[in-house]
């Protein structure tokens, strides 16, 4: 009967979906790479025209307050929106790459800590762009809506896929019992016992208790 250990199964298994770890793994940091590149382009282009009109926002809901008060309802659509959706691929992305503990808490915080950079960057370095906490929280909204509605899923399948290779791992058999204890000693013992009950039945006499216990000749 093959044995666990001795089946090539298994092991061809494990290596399938190891395989299919690494694959996802590349592929979800050569897309955080590629959007980081876009995420550059889009946040810290210089906009010399934009110099005198931007200003920092350290106050939640100033901007939002002002787009639809003074936006038209396209602009301040793709204004809002365009926020959201530079946090999507954090969303979808980052469930992989992170640990499965408390995965919500570290794709909202990284998405959080990741923004607060580029906006200071921007209102330190580039010309025409300002920090925006508004920024900040539109972007960090839009990562958890893609967790919520998609990245939980692909977190989960990818970290059940992990699991799935560790439980198919072969392991070791069995421990061999262990020899049972010798009882040679016993029976000789008890053999010779029983040769000086018989000597001293013969010879009318009774060993005495210590002798006997002790399994030697009593003294005469």
């Amino acid at each position: 009967m093959t044995t666990r250990a001795q089946d090539p199964r298994p092991r061809r298994a494990a290596w399938v979906r190891a395989l299919a770890r690494a694959l996802v793994v590349t592929v979800a940091f050569a897309a955080m790479v590629a959007f980081s590149v876009v995420l550059a382009q889009v946040t810290l282009t210089p906009s010399p025209a934009s110099a005198d009109l931007v200003h920092a926002n350290l106050t939640p809901g100033r901007s939002l307050r002002s787009y639809a008060e003074y936006y038209t309802f396209l602009a301040a659509l793709k204004q809002a929106g365009g926020n959201l959706l530079l946090g999507f691929p954090f969303g979808l992305l980052l469930p992989v790459l992170v640990a499965r503990r408390l995965r919500l808490l570290r794709v909202v915080g990284l998405t959080a800590v990741v923004m607060v950079l580029v906006e200071l960057a921007q209102g330190s370095v580039v010309e025409g762009r300002a920090f925006d906490i508004d920024d900040v929280l539109l972007n960090t909204g839009g990562a958890l809506l893609a967790y919520l509605l998609l990245g939980r899923r692909i977190g989960h399948r990818y970290h059940s896929l992990a699991g799935a290779t560790a439980d198919a791992a072969p392991r070791p058999g069995p421990a061999e019992p262990a020899p049972a204890p010798d009882k040679a000693p016993a029976a000789a013992r008890a053999g010779r016992l029983a040769g000086l009950r018989n000597r001293f039945r013969r010879g009318g006499a009774r060993p005495a208790a210590g002798a006997v216990q002790a399994g030697r000749k009593p003294a005469p």
